[in-house]
């Protein structure tokens, strides 16, 4: 049994799930679980430091899966470990590539080199179709309802939008935790869906309890948009820390951040500030709670194994499709 998108004839998956990369969340054990279960599991580089942990990593999971893999690469000036994360993948057989928060030039010609896969976060088809001239093997349309840096226009908007105009593939993210969501992106053109906060709420996912309770007991109400973790909008959960420093960047950084002059040093320390605080969060117990998750909180009920999410969502887009009105 499979379902036939020309994402999972590229990738060679029996799904069209990619198990989306999450920063301090995604391990190897999510990796090697959501591509045996059929789908594609991914990981970010930068969640492994020193870099010597990330090629150690990628080894661990090469050995307990013959499936393809994929990493997420964040290509602009602040990662300055792009370049060599970049080798160790293409040196450990990486499959699938995500690129996000700059140009994916440089990745896509040596991932091109190694026969593996490159796909692009896009909010906009400006940005798609700058990745698509780049030869990008397809992109991940980031609309409003994902976590971490979410988009602003509406799934299924911006789903439409994009396979209408481009060549090549449109991956869904935003919204997506179950068959039923699932099934109305595949209909919508999609070829695979991006699936992330419903993994937040897995047995494999090694963060603070008080996290994957918060994701289970969370509303789509309960999500916020937060330009004070990274400088970029992200969609984390409300709580007492986050109403307490406010929505927005303080005036002076904003400032620095809008200026010519300062934006190309601001920036990389408004990230860098932002992930200490996402890692202080994700990894322990603190009063800067800070926890990225997408609106697709109010559809996740319970903490299961990462295999059995992905069953229940092929199930479920099966049930979905089968009783769909049709025409009589």
């Amino acid at each position: 049994m499979k379902i036939q998108t020309p994402f999972t004839e590229m990738m060679k998956i029996q799904y069209p799930i990619i198990g989306a990369p999450m920063f301090l969340v995604s391990n190897t054990d999510m990796v090697v679980a959501i591509s045996e279960a059929g789908g594609i599991g991914t990981m970010p580089t930068l969640n492994f430091r020193p870099e010597s942990k990330y090629a150690e990593a990628l080894k661990e999971i090469k050995s307990r899966t013959k499936k393809p893999i994929g990493v997420n690469i964040i290509v602009n000036k602040s990662n300055t470990r792009a370049a060599s994360d970049l080798k160790a993948s293409l040196d450990n057989g990486v499959e699938l590539f995500i690129t996000s928060l700059g140009s994916p030039k440089e990745v896509i010609q040596e991932a091109h080199k190694n026969g593996a896969k490159v796909i692009c976060d896009v909010i906009n088809l400006e940005h798609a179709k700058k990745v698509q001239d780049l030869g990008a093997d397809g992109v991940i349309a980031v609309s409003t309802g994902a976590g971490g840096h979410a988009g602003p226009i509406s799934p299924i908007v911006l789903v439409s939008w994009l396979q209408k105009e481009l060549k090549i593939p449109v991956i869904a993210a935003g919204g997506i935790a179950d068959g039923a969501t699932m099934a109305s992106m595949i209909t919508l053109g999609a070829s695979a869906v991006s699936v992330g906060t419903r993994f937040i709420a897995s047995t494999e996912a090694k963060i603070e309890q008080a996290y994957k309770d918060a994701i289970v007991k969370s509303t789509p109400e309960d999500i916020v948009m937060t330009t004070r973790v990274s400088g970029t909008p992200a969609a984390v959960i409300k709580t007492p820390y986050i109403e307490k420093i406010g929505l927005d960047l303080p005036w002076y950084l904003k400032l620095l951040k809008d200026q010519k002059m300062t934006k190309k040093y601001i920036v990389p320390l408004i990230h860098y500030l932002g992930s200490k605080s996402l890692e202080e969060a994700a990894v322990g117990p603190t009063w800067k709670t800070v926890w990225s998750a997408g609106q697709s909180v109010g559809l996740i009920h319970d903490v299961l194994s990462c295999r059995e999410i992905m069953e229940k969502l092929v199930s479920e887009y099966e049930e979905c499709l089968k009783n769909a009105p049709r025409l009589q």
